[in-house]
Formats: structure tokens, C-alpha cells, sequence
């Protein structure tokens, strides 16, 4: 059995509440390595071309306020 499958059977023997606190620490750290590889990709450059869209879009007028008012 490999490690993953190990792992994958623990959890599903998890009690419910068990369960939860794994499921909020999972998607924290899911969240962090987002934040990093984001920070990362801005700091090399690799978003520079969505933010002169986005730049471009709006002196167009093409952007719209979020939440749009009503």
C-alpha cells in the first residue's frame, strides 16, 4: 500500500470532528501555498501581462464596480 493510500484510509476512519479539524487545516495550508506561488509569480514578472489587461481595460471603460451597485 502506498503512503498516499495509507493516509487516504486514516482519514476515512476519522471521526467526524476529527475530520473537520483536518479539513480546515488542509485548506489553510492549500491557501498559503496559493499565496505563495502568487507572490512568487508577481515578484518574476509572470502576472505583468494580466495587470496592462486589466490597466488596458480600464482606460477603455470596459471594467465594472464589484459587487455592482444597485
Amino acid at each position: 500500500m502506498s503512503r498516499l493510500q495509507e493516509i487516504e484510509r486514516q482519514i476515512d476512519q476519522l471521526p467526524a470532528d476529527e475530520f473537520a479539524e483536518l479539513m480546515k487545516h488542509m485548506l489553510a495550508l492549500d491557501q498559503e501555498r496559493w499565496d505563495r506561488q502568487m507572490d512568487e509569480d508577481a515578484a518574476a514578472g509572470r502576472l505583468d501581462r494580466l495587470v496592462d489587461e486589466a490597466r488596458a481595460a480600464r482606460e477603455a471603460g470596459l471594467l465594472k464596480d464589484w459587487p455592482p451597485s444597485e
